[in-house]
């Protein structure tokens, strides 16, 4: 089975370096969707209409757009879509902190900061009061020459966002490979039987017992505990799957279909609309378009 390749970017950050930080002014997105072995925080200026990429997210952007990716598997790029703008500006900004247990970032003072980072493993971005809270500092970081200086205003920037009650997160769980977390042991188990039986027919009643709870009192704990229901819970997990074999693989769609759990393409293919505003065909050819073959 042949797969198709994202670019694997060589990030510009070498040996002990902590922080990469260019600033561009184009008329275009020329750059393929890829991926890199840090964590990258990009502002995007003056480029309504432009196409946010991230994993298996797909959004137009308005005049300010800024995202956070920590994932090094996380594929993710801007496309030009309707954007007519004549000075497009970007700040990118990369980092490689450490992130894990026991890293820089997972001390007390910046636990909140720790907390953002593992979310943005499925990409995360932020609405516009939140950026500009952080615009004059996002302004000027480029400009910095004093590494030390453009490292702690970067932690300022990190830490107002970690704030932000707003973000929301981009690719789904399953399409981001993040690992399935939870505060709740009875919620956690549910997920993990759900990721390792997303191919087949899902029942309440079986996960209810899982939970050694009635099927009422389960519904309502989930919701209460996820902010989904259980069936929305069980198609995002199925949609990342799906969109993640459309990029990676060159499976038929109608064996993508039965592999990620659906019993006929009519159902498959309006609940794919539905979700990410194209059919899982329109979405290869679109992601197959952007894509670097190598």
């Amino acid at each position: 089975m042949s797969e198709y390749q994202i670019l694997h970017e060589i990030t510009p950050l070498q040996g002990k370096d902590g922080i990469y930080i260019v600033e561009r002014h184009k008329k275009e997105f020329d750059y393929p969707v890829h991926r890199h072995e840090c964590a990258e925080l990009n502002f995007v200026e003056n480029a309504a209409g432009a196409r946010r990429i991230v994993g298996d997210s797909n959004e137009v952007i308005g005049d300010f757009d800024l995202a956070l990716i920590t994932s090094f598997d996380l594929e993710h790029a801007w496309e030009q879509g309707t954007c007519h703008s004549d000075d497009i500006r970007e700040i990118t900004i990369q980092f490689d902190f450490g992130m894990g247990e026991g890293s820089f970032f997972d001390h007390t003072p910046f636990r909140s900061i720790y907390n953002m980072l593992q979310r943005a493993k499925k990409g995360l971005a932020f609405p516009k009061n939140d950026i500009a809270k952080v615009y004059d500092k996002l302004d000027t970081i480029a400009k910095l020459q004093d590494p030390f200086r453009a490292t702690m205003q970067l932690i300022e920037i990190l830490h107002s966002l970690s704030l932000s009650e707003k973000a929301y997160t981009l690719a789904t769980t399953s399409y981001a490979k993040v690992k399935v977390q939870d505060d709740s042991k009875r919620v956690l188990k549910v997920k993990e039987y759900i990721n390792n039986n997303y191919q087949h027919e899902i029942k309440l009643e079986d996960v209810a017992a899982l939970a050694n709870m009635s099927r009422t009192s389960f519904s309502r704990f989930f919701r209460q505990h996820t902010g989904r229901t259980l069936s929305d819970y069980i198609t995002d997990i199925r949609m990342g799957y799906a969109t993640r074999m459309l990029v990676d693989t060159e499976e038929s769609i109608s064996e993508i279909c039965f592999l990620c759990g659906y019993n006929n393409m009519s159902n498959f293919n309006r609940t794919f609309r539905r979700l990410k505003g194209c059919t899982p065909g329109e979405y290869r050819a679109q992601y197959k378009k952007i894509k670097v073959l190598i």
